[in-house]
C-alpha cells in the first residue's frame, strides 16, 4: 500500500443506501475486483491438497464469505490472495493485474488477521495512523480518530496494544486497515475475539463502513450466522473445495448437498424417490423445489416442519430448547431423530405424544 493511497470517503456517516433493502444490500451485477482462478496448495508431498482448485470471482464493493470447518482451506486461500503463501497452481488478478506472485505490500490490499499485528512501541492512535502516514497530519489524525470511535475506542487511543484486552486489540486492527479504505480487504476471523453483543453491532457497522467506501472484502469464518448476516454471496468450502458458491438466501434455500444443507443452518436429511417435482417420502408426497427423478436425499429445514400434538401419534418430543421468539424440538419417530422449530407459543411437553407435517417444498441434493 507504500505506492499508492486510495481516496478515502469525505465523511463517515453510515446512511443506508437508497438501493438498500430492509434485508441488505442488494447484489447487483458489478464490475470483476478480483479473480482468482484455479488455486492449488499443498504443504506436504503426499498429503492431500489443503486447497484444490479454487475459483472464485468478487466485483468491486462486494463482500463474499469464505465459510466452512476448521481445516477446509479457506484460511489458506485467504493467505494466498494476501500473499502470504505462495500457490503451487493458479492464478490471482486484481483489476486485471496479475499479483499472484507479489508480496503482500505491493497488492494494495487490506488486512485484518486474528494475531492484529499491532505495533507495541506505538499507542494506539498511532497505530490506527500508521497507514495514513501519506495524508497531512490533522487530516490524518482525524480519520484515525473518527475509525476508534467507529470501533468503540475513541477513549484509548493513548493507550499501548498491551494494555488492551485481546478483543480491543482486535478492534484496533480493523480500524487500522479500514482507515485507509482499500479496495480489497481480508478478514479472518475478525469477530472472534470480542463478546456477542459486540460482535452483532461490529460486523454492522463494519459492513456499512466498507459498503461506504467501496471496499470489496473477503470474510473467512466458521459462523454461518455471521456469514449470512455480512456477506453479499457465500463460499461454502470442505476439504479445500468450494462446493457452491451463492447469496445467502440461494444458498440456504437451494443447498447442492447434505454437507451445505447441514452447515448453512441445521437441516434434516430424508430419503425419497423422486418423479418431476414431486418426491415420495415416509412422510407422504411432497413438493421439490426443482426437478429430480429417482432416488434422491431430501433437506428439510426445522422450520418447515409442523408439530400436531397427537396422543395416538408415532412420533414423541425428546428434548425441548427455549429460545425466546421460537423453540427448537428434538422429535424422535422409530430410529430418526428430527429437528423442528416452531413459534413461541404454547409449548409441548417432552414426552408428549406428535405428529409431524412438512408444509412446504423439499429440496433434492446432489
Amino acid at each position: 500500500m507504500k505506492d499508492e493511497m486510495p481516496n478515502l470517503p469525505k465523511t463517515l456517516s453510515f446512511k443506508m443506501p437508497a438501493e438498500a433493502s430492509p434485508l441488505g444490500y442488494r447484489v447487483k451485477p458489478k464490475k470483476t475486483l478480483l479473480s482468482v482462478e484455479r488455486l492449488r496448495k499443498s504443504f506436504a508431498k503426499g498429503e492431500s491438497a489443503a486447497v484444490e482448485r479454487v475459483s472464485i470471482d468478487l466485483g468491486e464493493g462486494e463482500m463474499l464469505a469464505l465459510l466452512g470447518p476448521s481445516g477446509c482451506g479457506k484460511t489458506t486461500t485467504l493467505r494466498m490472495i494476501g500473499g502470504f503463501e505462495t500457490p503451487d497452481e493458479g492464478r490471482i488478478t486484481l483489476r486485471g493485474r496479475d499479483i499472484t506472485h507479489l508480496p503482500p505490500e505491493a497488492r494494495g490490499i487490506g488486512f485484518v488477521f486474528q494475531d492484529y499485528a499491532l505495533f507495541p512501541h506505538l499507542n494506539v492512535l498511532d497505530n490506527v495512523k500508521f497507514g495514513l502516514r501519506k495524508l497531512p497530519r490533522a487530516q490524518a489524525e482525524s480519520r484515525a480518530r473518527d475509525m476508534l470511535a467507529l470501533v468503540g475506542l475513541e477513549a484509548l487511543g493513548a493507550r499501548k496494544p498491551h494494555e488492551l484486552s485481546g478483543g480491543q486489540q482486535q478492534r484496533v486492527a480493523l480500524a487500522r486497515t479500514l482507515a485507509v479504505a482499500p479496495p480489497l480487504v481480508l478478514l479472518d476471523e475478525p469477530f472472534s475475539n470480542l463478546d456477542a453483543a459486540m460482535r452483532v453491532e461490529t460486523r454492522q457497522e463494519v459492513r456499512k463502513l466498507l459498503k461506504e467506501a467501496g471496499s470489496a472484502a473477503i470474510l473467512v469464518t466458521h459462523d454461518q450466522e455471521e456469514a449470512m448476516a455480512v456477506a453479499d454471496r457465500i463460499a461454502v468450502m470442505e476439504k479445500g473445495r468450494v462446493l457452491q458458491i451463492g447469496t445467502p438466501d440461494e444458498i440456504y434455500r437451494n443447498p447442492v448437498s447434505a454437507f451445505v444443507a447441514s452447515f448453512m443452518g441445521r437441516s434434516n436429511i430424508l430419503t425419497g424417490t423422486a418423479s418431476g417435482m414431486e418426491v415420495k417420502t415416509e412422510f407422504g408426497t411432497l413438493p421439490l423445489s426443482r426437478a429430480a427423478n429417482g432416488a434422491v436425499s431430501l433437506s428439510v429445514r426445522p422450520e418447515q416442519i409442523m408439530l400436531e400434538p397427537d396422543p395416538e401419534g408415532p412420533a414423541s418430543v425428546v428434548g425441548r430448547e427455549f429460545r425466546g421468539h421460537d423453540q427448537l424440538y428434538w422429535v424422535q419417530e422409530g430410529e430418526r431423530c428430527m429437528l423442528v422449530i416452531s413459534g413461541a407459543g404454547a409449548m409441548i411437553d417432552v414426552g408428549a405424544r406428535v405428529r409431524l407435517r412438512i408444509c412446504d417444498c423439499v429440496v433434492p441434493l446432489s
